[in-house]
């Protein structure tokens, strides 16, 4: 009797919740671990490190990785080609996926690193785009990128390093939010943006929740802006005695 190829009973036993992120950590039959996601009419099932299809496109651990070598050892074709782009596309989907995965599953540092890898790969693209409407219809999607790694990373430092980590997670993003508003001249859309909007509301939670004051590179950076030169020479020196504490 042929084995069964449909997967009815994971359909049946694992139900699709509309608008949410369903997924799993679950063994596969060789007994590595794969990461799955619930879709409307399926299952997608994820490598949990690397590419998230498993494959290794011109023996490297990802088509960005390939591109950079590529780069490297023929400069004369770093421009993108259109197949080059396309294997673009199909990775930033891919590593999509499984980011969605990792921030409903709250494994925040995977989360971080596959954020990280989308992001360089969008710099990469950035640099050697064969068209500015090719740019452009990525640059739109990088303030959601950021919004995710700013996310994850900042509940990754709460659960390591603490509140005040957390914190500093979420400004140094919320500087890389304004850095992407200026390069497209949109400053005046940053404080009324609702990603950054967010990011000001978890880190507020975050303040309250744990009863945080002002930190002391905030304080310091109100003492530079204020231009009370003699507080921040303080506050700088008294992160320096803390760096060197920890370290």
């Amino acid at each position: 009797m042929p084995s069964r190829q449909d997967i009815d009973a994971i359909l049946r036993t694992w139900s699709y919740q509309p608008g949410e992120v369903v997924a799993r950590v679950v063994k596969a039959a060789d007994g590595r671990e794969v990461v799955q996601m619930r879709v409307e009419m399926g299952v997608l099932q994820m490598e949990v490190s690397g590419r998230p299809d498993g494959i290794r496109p011109h023996n490297s651990d990802s088509y960005f990785a390939y591109l950079k070598r590529r780069q490297i050892e023929k400069p004369d074709e770093s421009a993108l080609s259109e197949d080059d782009c396309a294997e673009a596309d199909r990775e930033f989907v891919q590593f999509y996926h499984r980011r969605m995965c990792w921030l409903a599953l709250r494994q925040f540092d995977k989360a971080v690193r596959d954020a990280d890898h989308t992001l360089a790969f969008m710099d990469f693209v950035r640099d050697y785009s064969p068209a500015e409407e090719w740019t452009l219809s990525h640059e739109q999607y990088r303030p959601f990128v950021l919004f995710h790694r700013a996310q994850a990373g900042a509940l990754s430092k709460l659960e390591h390093t603490g509140p005040e980590s957390a914190i500093l997670e979420i400004n140094q993003s919320l500087v890389r939010f304004r850095d992407f508003f200026e390069q497209f001249e949109a400053e005046e859309h940053y404080d009324d943006n609702e990603l950054v909007t967010r990011l000001e509301e978890l880190k507020e939670s975050i303040r309250q929740h744990y009863h945080l004051g002002r930190t002391l590179p905030e304080q310091l950076s109100d003492a530079v802006a204020a231009e009370d030169y003699e507080l921040a020479a303080r506050l700088r020196d008294q992160l320096a005695e803390r760096e060197s504490s920890e370290s």
